[in-house]
């Protein structure tokens, strides 16, 4: 299979259909060779996530749902990346807050032999040359976000890269294999870890610019940055103790 693209979700039953149509509609659009399936990862949501989603099996036959503990985002993904068997994969966040048709800018620099592309890992990105940002969040959404990105940058030796969490990643299927079996963090600070674990065993990145929308509302509270800052702890301590190797 071509591509897998990974939706994680917990409580979304609002706005998945529209966000699982959407991927749909392009993907369906583009023809790619070897097919493709989405994989919506449904961390025992407490609504009716999973019926929604079994209920639009019917309409989008390369629709498929996985349901696991509700052990975090990370958890979600990692689950997800290694239970799937697309040549590419990505994961993308339930509310297409990067809408699905710019992965078609990210996919000229996967490896694969239908892009011709050189990277291992290509990520979105808000911090690059030519990304655009619809910004909505409170002023001290904005700072802390801000904060945040320079301490991951700093702490988990990630410095190169601007922007490390973005909802939209694209790994080729061999690097995910070898990448998430070692990933730890469950929760929001898997995406630095993940990166982290990527540079260490050698894979090569690329940030992509993007259109981001934040409309707002997010369900990222205050407490989240707090435990991202355990999560970057964490990863420092797993990287001193060579946990990390490939």
């Amino acid at each position: 299979m071509f591509l897998s693209w990974i939706i994680p979700a917990y409580n979304e039953e609002q706005r998945i259909v529209k966000s699982i149509r959407e991927v749909d509609a392009y993907l369906r659009s583009k023809q790619f060779p070897g097919g493709y399936e989405i994989v919506v990862c449904d961390s025992a949501s407490r609504d009716r996530t999973a019926d929604v989603v079994r209920g639009l099996q019917a309409e989008i036959p390369h629709l498929r749902l996985m349901t696991v503990e509700n052990k975090g985002k990370g958890w979600a993904v990692r689950s997800a990346m290694l239970g799937v068997s697309g040549d590419i994969r990505i994961f993308s966040d339930a509310d297409n807050s990067v809408s699905p048709e710019q992965f078609g800018n990210l996919l000229p620099f996967i490896r694969s032999p239908h892009t011709g592309g050189a990277y291992d890992v290509v990520i979105g990105s808000i911090e690059v040359p030519g990304a655009f940002i619809e910004e909505h969040a409170q002023w001290y959404r904005r700072m802390l976000g801000k904060l945040a990105k320079y301490l991951i940058r700093l702490g988990a030796g990630l410095w190169t890269i601007c922007d490390s969490q973005r909802g939209f990643k694209l790994f080729t299927g061999s690097a995910a294999e070898r990448i998430f079996p070692l990933q730890t963090i469950l929760g929001w600070g898997f995406d630095f870890e993940v990166l982290l674990i990527a540079k260490k065993a050698g894979f090569s990145i690329k940030e992509v610019p993007v259109h981001w929308i934040n409309p707002g509302g997010s369900r990222v509270g205050l407490a989240a940055y707090v435990s991202t800052f355990r999560d970057l702890l964490q990863v420092m301590k797993n990287n001193l103790a060579g946990r990390y190797r490939v």
